[in-house]
């Protein structure tokens, strides 16, 4: 028997009727009634990349000797199967209109895992030169172990990769997902479109922001607090020009401080330039120039 509510008060049979009609009537998400990918396994799938890329970086045991590469192989082998399924919920919940066994969200999401896997040894490359530059950049930093397991810069970075690499490839859902787990986890947001050359370290990171169009160059370093991002947000026709240019680029050997706001689509920073902390820039910077906080 169902409780009686305090007068005024809806139950919970009255709560869900209503909910349930809006579901209907008025949501807006593509897939209603679909399964998004699952949360534990985006987290699932990142660690097992993790650890193939910098291992050890997980705490994950290891065989040693002529076991390691079935070890290996048998990572893989799994990282395969959990990053379809999830590519598979992230494909076809956009793919209004199919069946739900979709033959052509199985072969797209297979495609996409492939091609990613295939990617993995280049992957390597990129963050072992993340993790250089941090070890590099930071005289605190005792050992690249230390470096590559506890920075939450290279944490967030090495996530941005993987991200990155699934974006290229034409997976949307998942790429996000993971990016958004790596800002929570590490406080730095990295967009998956956003283009970063090698050797890329964020010094601290806590409340770094980097947005879909920043192209970012070669062995930049940039502290906490630093946003790269947008003069404006799109609004009514004009949002139907997402991805158009709208974040800055940074060249080569810059070198960005604490707090610094960098906005606009058309800003560059030249190579070799320094941007103060607390800076706030909204025009291009030429390269090897020095630029510092206005109200010092």
């Amino acid at each position: 028997m169902q409780s009686a509510s305090p007068e005024g008060e809806l139950s919970n049979c009255e709560l869900a009727s209503l909910l349930v009609a809006s579901y209907a009537a008025e949501d807006a998400l593509p897939g209603s009634g679909r399964d998004l990918p699952s949360p534990p396994e985006i987290g699932a799938i990142l660690a097992l990349v993790r650890e193939l890329l910098l291992p050890g970086s997980t705490g994950t045991p290891r065989p040693r000797g002529a076991l390691l590469h079935s070890f290996v192989e048998g990572q893989l082998a799994s990282l395969r199967v959990k990053l379809t399924q999830q590519l598979f919920r992230g494909i076809y919940y956009r793919w209004p209109g199919q069946h739900p066994d979709c033959i052509a969200c199985e072969e797209r999401a297979s495609a996409i895992a492939s091609a990613f896997l295939g990617q993995l040894p280049e992957l390597r490359r990129l963050v072992l030169s993340d993790v250089q530059a941090a070890f590099d950049g930071d005289p605190a930093a005792t050992g690249l172990d230390e470096v590559a397991f506890s920075y939450p810069g290279v944490h967030a970075v090495t996530v941005y990769r993987i991200a990155h690499a699934l974006w290229q490839l034409g997976a949307q859902v998942v790429p996000r997902m993971m990016s958004e787990q790596a800002h929570a986890e590490a406080g730095i947001d990295i967009h998956p479109a956003a283009e970063i050359g090698e050797s890329f370290f964020i010094d601290h990171g806590t409340g770094v922001v980097i947005g879909e169009t920043t192209q970012i160059g070669r062995r930049v370093r940039i502290y906490q607090g630093v946003t790269l991002g947008a003069l404006s947000l799109p609004r009514g026709a004009a949002r139907e020009q997402v991805g158009h240019k709208r974040h800055p680029t940074i060249e080569d050997d810059v070198v960005i401080y604490a707090n610094a706001t960098i906005l606009g689509g058309q800003t560059v920073i030249g190579r070799g330039a320094v941007i103060g902390g607390n800076a706030f820039v909204t025009g291009s910077v030429a390269p090897g120039a020095r630029v510092s906080n206005p109200c010092r």
